[in-house]
């Protein structure tokens, strides 16, 4: 079946015999629905009320312009935290109030602790394209020596699947192969192939070995240049797997690795704690229409090569071309196979290294929302499941909401010197809103932070409660001020899509690394030009005003010195040292981690 196409008459078939379950078997269809309505109620509800509020609070004093576009901002720009919100909700519920949440949101995951033996032949792939050979290598031999040691090592074999066009590092890529072959001595077990042309990117790298050497495997394991796991958690995603052999992507809880980078320790410490409770949320009304995050995942071969074939989208790029966030499309396309596509909501040996600077963290992002800005081209996709094709828009709404968010700051002084001249204005009520969004924004880490206070030994596992309470200071400050650089970066790139400007693909920095003030100046001078307009606008109409914006506006002001402090090597150091936002890895390092950092 190609993308023109509807839905066949076997996939209709099954989608009617699944009428009353998953097509695992192992969760009611009816329950999943009674879980999505609820959500969809409450999101729709508090949504609602939130608008109304702010209805309320603008058309004070008569509708303008003005007030207008300020609450159609406000309409796209707060879905993504409603939604956060609830999520995180009904995951700390889950956790800490509900009984057996695993087998209510993960009832696939207890085939993962049965003793039974691996049957199904995996092919773990890592893709490269200009990355340091020893590095990417060195993650690779631990992963294999990992699950060698769970004793299920022979029914998996490794590919490293290269775009590399720097010739040099395609050389070193290539006798680091040689050399792995010759030292395992295992003829058919560790494969090297480069391509020439990197057509269709990475899903196209992946593509092109699923149609030549994958027809030898069931499963495959894609892994990224910076990705590592342990054997233990491959093993278990794949007896999983092996027990439901409708389960088409199984995506595993990807969590940073330790980092020496003071702006990598802040970011993942947030996202570590943040992201048990809103996975576990999200996943309990999600079900069988998971996520993929294009690695550190299993994915059923078959129906991949069948049913998950990327079109190449009308028109030019940036938005036509061949599909860059290729993951979570790949998802929704299993999903209208008939399979299901799930997320394991616990950390099991799975991690990724994160942007060790706020211009890397921002570069990736754009990438991002490039990619998912092409979604809108495929919501007419025929056969997409309505929960799937949810998936889709929600991807492209959360960066819409970035430029609403960014137009809502920008005009903030004409709105605070309009509230001026109203008499009966609702001050409380906009005091309200506005602290109320800021709480429900910041809920998913503030429910990850409960859980670990909650949780028997949670704060241990994060250096203890000092370390704990002060990283999660550093961390709620830092969020501030990395959204406001996030945000404007997001915008400006997005007037750019509007002209055809597009991203580049290569190699990411993975270690820590200075910034000069000339390149924060000269990267960042947008976010201090904004910043320093928006906040003598506030000012200059009414102080008070200014005070209250500074939880949104002082990371413009404040952009360069933070993209510039937190790169420091020596800050880096210092918090490393002290055990500053450190993760449970920093403080219970696994063997697979040990094998890895300082190493490469």
């Amino acid at each position: 079946m190609t993308e023109g196409q509807g839905v066949s008459a076997p996939l209709q078939a099954t989608r009617d015999m699944s009428v009353l379950t998953t097509p695992t078997g192992i969760q009611s269809m009816d329950e999943l629905g009674r879980r999505r309505l609820l959500v969809i109620a409450l999101n729709v509800a508090t949504w609602l009320l939130l608008m109304w509020g702010v209805a309320t609070v603008l058309g004070a004093g008569g509708w303008s312009l003005l007030d207008y576009v300020l609450f159609i901002a406000f309409a796209f720009g707060s879905p993504w935290t409603v939604l956060g919100f609830w999520n995180s909700v009904i995951g700390f519920w889950l956790l800490h109030i509900a009984h057996d949440p695993m087998q209510q949101v993960a009832p696939f995951a207890a085939a993962g602790d049965q003793p039974t033996p691996i049957a199904l032949r995996t092919a773990i792939l890592m893709t490269l394209r200009n990355e340091d050979p020893v590095r990417a290598f060195l993650r690779l031999r631990t992963v294999k020596a990992s699950v060698d040691a769970t004793g299920e090592g022979a029914q998996f074999d490794y590919y490293i699947l290269s775009d590399t066009n720097d010739e040099a590092v395609g050389l070193a890529e290539a006798a680091a192969a040689e050399a792995w072959a010759k030292e395992v001595g295992q003829p058919g077990r560790i494969f090297y192939r480069r391509r020439l042309v990197n057509t269709g990117f990475k899903a196209g790298n992946v593509r092109d070995f699923c149609e030549t050497s994958g027809t030898k495997y069931e499963l495959m394991l894609p892994l990224d240049a910076d990705s590592l796991m342990s054997g233990t958690s491959i093993v278990r995603l794949t007896r999983m797997m092996q027990a439901h052999p409708r389960l088409g992507i199984l995506q595993s809880l990807v969590v940073g690795m330790p980092s020496s980078s003071m702006f990598a320790r802040i970011f993942q410490f947030g996202m570590r704690h943040g992201m048990r409770t809103y996975t576990m949320g999200q996943a309990w009304w999600v079900g069988e229409c998971g996520p993929f995050w294009g690695h550190n995942a299993l994915v059923r071969i078959k129906p991949f090569v069948e049913q998950c074939h990327l079109p190449i989208l009308p028109g030019k790029p940036p938005l036509g071309g061949a599909v860059l966030s290729h993951d979570q499309v790949e998802a929704t396309l299993m999903r209208r196979a008939g399979y299901e596509v799930r997320v394991l909501p616990i950390e099991d040996g799975s991690w990724e290294e994160n942007p060790p600077t706020m211009l890397d963290f921002a570069k990736r992002d754009v990438r991002w929302c490039q990619g998912n800005m092409q979604y809108i081209k495929l919501l007419d996709t025929p056969g997409l499941y309505p929960m799937s094709r949810f998936q889709l828009v929600w991807a492209i709404l959360m960066f819409l909401g970035i430029p609403a968010w960014t137009l809502m700051i920008g005009l903030s002084p004409l709105a605070a010197w309009e509230a001026q001249g109203i008499a009966d204005y609702p001050g409380r009520l906009a005091a309200f809103i506005y602290v109320a969004f800021f709480l429900m924004y910041l809920s998913p880490k503030i429910a990850g932070l409960l859980d670990a206070i909650f949780t028997k030994g949670g704060m241990a596992r994060y250096g203890g409660p000092l370390r704990f309470a002060v990283s999660a200071v550093i961390e709620i400050v830092f969020s501030f001020l990395q959204g406001a650089v996030s945000t404007i970066r997001t915008t400006i790139f997005m007037i750019g899509l509007a002209f055809g400007k597009s991203v580049t693909w290569g190699g990411q920095s993975r270690d820590a690394y200075g910034i000069s003030w000339r390149t924060a100046i000269l990267d960042l001078w947008p976010q201090l030009l904004f910043g320093v307009i928006v906040c003598s606008g506030l000012y200059a109409v009414s102080p008070t005003a200014f005070w209250w914006s500074l939880p949104l506006t002082a990371g413009y002001l404040l952009a360069v010195p933070f993209a510039v402090v937190t790169a420091w090597p020596a800050m880096g150091q210092l918090f490393q040292s002290l055990g500053l936002n450190g993760i449970p890895e920093d403080f219970d390092t696994p063997k697979e981690v040990k094998a890895v950092i300082g190493r490469a």
